[in-house]
């Protein structure tokens, strides 16, 4: 696929079913890819119901870790508790001292890249910046990100034949010990800490809320991050465009989170038989809201294979919608946004030298999202 072009597999459905099934580790799923209809089965929590530990991603992640993901895998009225619990962390993007965090960073990253030689973009600087950002989120040690870049983009990923996730699992088990005994200001001392309904979080509860940070966040960005950069490299014009006047920025963003959905749907599922588009769903399956077919949807969006920077309105939904709005959205925002930003002060233009796509490749579709490797060279103004 050519590194400008926008995959679409779900079009001919979209615009004839408007649902498509597919096989996901043996278990049939109705994708929901209409954009009118995914935004009213995420509203609809009791008919497609988030209550489901392991079962919200797919494929289901079981075998991955061992506790329920908070606040993504409940429902209303718990939902709204947990959710405040972790709220005041989401928000510090939107305060000024993050903000000249986040711009001191990503100014520094790029002076860096723009001194030497090629960049492989996907783990050297899409990585390093998703975790060094997300120390200043969760406000902890700077340090910590050589530890979460050791990872790679694969949180969960096996390694040496090591369970799924131990790794994880178990940082986080440490962080937690080292903040019950002695307490501070970040993320994991506020859990440590924190109550829900009038009684102390389990550690359980701790670890789900802490797994989602680390694995909700971390693919998405490293992605976005890259898309963006390898379209700037395939479309200089894009990058003059914003540079001629920068408030452009915001508008450009959006459309990028829309064309660039890194995750392609997220499941729900069905507490008594249900109908989807004419799909029957029986009681405990799941159907899936495919967030990348809905922000293609051409009755909503003219043209949806173009990019166009000054798209508006632009009702993506690349945070998903209703109750379970993405809490790391303005966290994604001062990333994308911050880095068009830097890239219009410092950067001339991004060169391409080599592109690897990544595909998912599924029964029903292959759709390609990010990439495996992203090779360019930056150029200083």
């Amino acid at each position: 696929m050519p590194i400008n072009e926008i995959s679409d597999p779900f079009s001919e459905a979209r615009k004839t079913d408007g649902v498509l099934e597919c096989e996901f580790q043996g278990e049939k799923i109705a994708m929901i890819l209409r954009h009118e209809d995914v935004r009213r089965a995420a509203k609809d929590w009791k008919t497609f119901s988030s209550d489901v530990p392991f079962r919200v991603p797919i494929p289901s992640e079981e075998d991955v870790r061992t506790m329920r993901q908070l606040p993504i895998e409940t429902n209303p009225p718990e939902h709204t508790d947990y959710r405040a619990i972790v709220e005041p962390f989401f928000r510090r993007p939107k305060e000024p001292a993050m903000i000249a965090q986040v711009e001191g960073l990503i100014e520094g990253m790029l002076r860096g890249v723009l001194s030497g030689e090629a960049t492989e973009v996907v783990h050297g600087f899409a990585l390093p910046l998703q975790s060094r950002a997300l120390t200043m989120l969760l406000n902890v040690p700077a340090a910590e990100a050589d530890t979460w870049i050791g990872w790679g983009i694969h949180v969960f990923r096996v390694t040496g034949g090591v369970k799924k996730g131990i790794a994880l699992e178990e940082y986080l088990h440490a962080q937690f010990d080292r903040a019950e005994a002695n307490p501070g200001e970040d993320f994991f001392s506020a859990l440590a800490q924190a109550t829900y309904q009038g009684r102390r979080l389990t550690r359980e509860e701790m670890m789900g809320f802490a797994n989602l940070a680390f694995a909700g966040g971390r693919d998405t960005i490293i992605h976005s991050v890259s898309c963006v950069i390898a379209h700037l490299a395939a479309h200089p014009e894009s990058l003059e465009h914003l540079r001629e006047d920068p408030s452009r920025i915001v508008h450009a963003s959006e459309e990028f989170f829309r064309v660039f959905m890194p995750l392609t749907h997220i499941g729900r599922v069905c507490p008594v038989d249900t109908d989807v588009n004419g799909v029957k769903v029986k009681a405990g399956n799941r159907a899936s809201l495919c967030w990348a077919s809905a922000n293609q949807d051409e009755t909503v969006f003219d043209s949806p294979q173009e990019v166009r920077l000054n798209r508006k309105p632009n009702p993506h939904l690349s945070f998903g919608f209703g109750t379970h709005l993405c809490l790391g959205a303005p966290h994604a925002r001062l990333i994308l946004r911050t880095l068009l930003q830097k890239c219009c002060d410092l950067v001339g233009n991004i060169e391409l030298i080599s592109a690897e796509p990544r595909v998912e490749r599924e029964a029903a579709y292959d759709r390609t999202l990010g990439y495996e490797s992203l090779v360019v060279k930056f150029h200083a103004r």
